[in-house]
């Protein structure tokens, strides 16, 4: 099980997966189990978005245990919430904020 960090820009933090555009993360969750998926929404000027990872997660049944969104994007923040708040499964963990620093001491193997 891994763990998937989506941004074009921050830098991953360490026990992370980095998917630097919404195809590498994609392809991520269609390859792995995901245990935490942070999310970015912009992934740089007329690529595809967070929101298409979300459209890809919530369409094919492909969420991780739990998500977290890291944008800086207010309404993107939201509009990726709301997609996958429409169709959770029981059990995910959603989160409309990033990861809590317990969270990321947990990913990188830290004791908390």
């Amino acid at each position: 099980m891994i763990h998937v960090f989506l941004d074009d820009y921050r830098p991953c933090p360490p026990g992370f997966v980095a998917a630097k555009s919404a195809e590498e993360c994609i392809l991520l969750l269609e390859a792995e189990e995901v245990d935490i998926l942070s999310l970015d929404y912009d992934l740089g000027w007329g690529n595809p978005t967070g929101l298409d990872v979300v459209r890809y997660i919530a369409d094919n049944g492909r969420y991780p245990r739990r998500i977290y969104m890291h944008s800086s994007s207010p309404s993107g923040r939201e509009r990726m919430y709301q997609v996958l708040r429409s169709a959770l499964p029981p059990g995910v963990h959603l989160s409309h904020c990033p990861m809590p620093d317990s969270v990321a001491a947990e990913a990188a193997g830290k004791r908390v």
